[in-house]
């Protein structure tokens, strides 16, 4: 499996693990690098003091390569870039903001740059300001999403029709078959973050992962858009939000009503009630904990099996 993406990163397997808030520290991150893939460390919830400890902590687990994820919406965003720099990181996926605004300044300092979008007017703004790749992400993805709600299966070969990056799939992917999938639309990498949230590796709360193991058919939602879109488990957290939907919140009760921490309350503190509870539609097809290295085995056997079977037409 050796193409563009695994060149780019220097990795054995073009399988890269999502960097996502209260689930992804340097346990996650280095499990996955040392099983081929590519791991994130999630800075997203972390101070930056946090941030330098875990990039520390990951280099010390691993001598594979690794990354650091960075939403641009972070408050305190230049501090977070400074230690990624000092730090000596070489490999940096921003999102949830404009590229132009950070991949100058990091790939002057020698980072690869890859960033997320939901569409391709992002995807070629990307291009234009000298992005290394992209992660294009569907719908169906956990966290926080895209307004346009396109799917994966449709945004792939979108972006793929404007854009010639390195392109890594992202949303709804959960299986060496959707990989399989995937490439075959046009793109040369899978970004997963359901299934490795659910991994002993990873810092999200048993309670949680437990509630991902047990979500089934239709068990998430995508809502909050006026905010920033955000795809959740229908808890009872969900349930007020519908309630204030129902009675015309505006925006600034539905930040009222989210207010500060919740999704730390639900995802890497356990509360399954009052929590923000972010996971991707896939997790109706993960059923057990698995080890993060036992994952990326399965994923490559699924795809090789699949691939093997494919037949003309």
């Amino acid at each position: 499996m050796q193409n563009r993406i695994t060149e780019l990163f220097d990795i054995q397997y073009p399988i890269i693990q999502a960097g996502m808030i209260w689930c992804s520290g340097w346990e996650l991150a280095s499990a996955v690098s040392n099983a081929g893939g590519l791991g994130l460390i999630g800075s997203g919830s972390m101070y930056p003091d946090v941030l330098r400890d875990q990039i520390r902590k990951c280099k010390a687990a691993t001598n594979k390569p690794f990354g650091v994820n960075v939403p641009l919406l972070y408050p305190d965003i230049e501090a977070h870039m400074n230690i990624i720099a000092e730090e000596g990181v070489k490999i940096v996926f921003t999102s949830a903001g404009n590229p132009a605004t950070w991949t100058p300044w990091l790939k002057e300092k020698g980072i690869t740059v890859v960033h997320v979008v939901a569409n391709t007017k992002f995807a070629q703004k990307c291009q234009a300001v000298g992005v290394d790749a992209i992660v294009a992400e569907g719908f169906e993805a956990g966290g926080h999403n895209g307004r346009e709600e396109t799917t994966t299966l449709c945004l792939i070969p979108m972006i793929r029709e404007v854009c010639d990056l390195p392109l890594i799939a992202a949303g709804g992917i959960g299986s060496g078959k959707a990989i399989a999938a995937v490439f075959a639309l046009g793109a040369e990498g899978a970004q997963i973050g359901s299934l490795f949230v659910t991994t002993p590796e990873s810092s999200a709360h048993q309670n949680f992962k437990q509630a991902v193991v047990e979500a089934g058919d239709g068990a998430t939602q995508l809502t909050l858009k006026e905010l920033t879109p955000v795809r959740l488990i229908k808890n009872k957290f969900f349930k007020d939000l519908e309630q204030a939907y129902e009675a015309n919140a505006d925006v600034k009760e539905l930040q009222t009503l989210l207010g500060r921490g919740r999704a730390k309350k639900g995802m890497f503190e356990g509360d399954l009630q009052e929590g923000e509870l972010e996971i991707g539609q896939v997790s109706a097809t993960i059923h057990q904990i698995k080890p993060a290295a036992q994952i990326v085995q399965e994923l490559l056997s699924d795809y090789n099996d699949c691939i093997a079977q494919l037949k003309p037409i």
